[in-house]
């Protein structure tokens, strides 16, 4: 487990953008059973390519797209280990991947980035990936 003061930056690369930080695995249940619509949950990760890629390609697509999730939630790996258990499990049958970025509609996955699809890929090629999947589903 990762001390709070060397992933709050990390978490707050997210946060100020407005995704909502689900730290348990209720608020991980209660937030993909009832939230009706889109969201896009980031499985965060002290890696150099969450830093490098994942993060700041997710604050791109969510900056410049037209369509976007309506809710933007995130969980930290490595960190609050029982809400990304929790997330994981609605992710299946995705091995367990962090970083990586799920799309719900309606509580059900609809899209799945993986870590080795994030890993060696610069930023604008998540972002355009992503603005990509939030025209086909939000």
């Amino acid at each position: 487990m990762y001390p709070e003061q060397l992933v709050a930056p990390m978490r707050e690369d997210l946060v100020e953008i407005g995704f909502e930080e689900l730290k348990t695995p209720e608020q991980v249940e209660a937030h993909l059973e009832n939230h009706r619509g889109t969201t896009l949950l980031v499985i965060n990760s002290v890696c150099g390519c969450a830093a490098g890629a994942a993060r700041p390609g997710v604050k791109l697509a969510v900056n410049r797209s037209s369509r976007k999730p309506e809710f933007l939630a995130t969980v930290f790996a490595g960190v609050d280990m029982g809400a990304t258990a929790k997330a994981r499990e609605y992710t299946a049958p995705y091995p367990p991947s962090s970083p990586s970025i799920a799309l719900f509609k309606d509580g059900e996955l609809v899209h799945f980035i993986e870590r080795h699809h994030i890993e060696g890929r610069p930023a604008e090629m998540i972002a355009e990936h992503l603005m990509d999947v939030f025209e086909e589903y939000c």
